[in-house]
């Protein structure tokens, strides 16, 4: 079985709002300004429901923000 990697642009995409910060976005999910930062960074894959949260957020689809890619 092929390995794969959790990718995702939400930095790229709360960049391009031109006004939230990660607290911002943190705030309007309701997870932690840490939980973003560490989801920006690839550090965390977070639940599906973040994930839609996250998107809903940003006004994009979750399959914009988040996809795999092979190890």
């Amino acid at each position: 079985m092929q390995e794969f990697e959790v990718r995702n642009s939400v930095k790229l995409k709360r960049i391009e709002t031109g006004t939230l910060t990660q607290g911002d976005l943190a705030k309007l999910v309701g997870v932690t300004r840490q939980t973003i930062n560490l989801i920006e960074a690839h550090k965390y894959n977070p639940t599906i429901k973040v994930c839609l949260a996250i998107a809903n957020v940003l006004g994009t689809s979750i399959e914009k923000l988040f996809w795999m890619e092979e190890k």
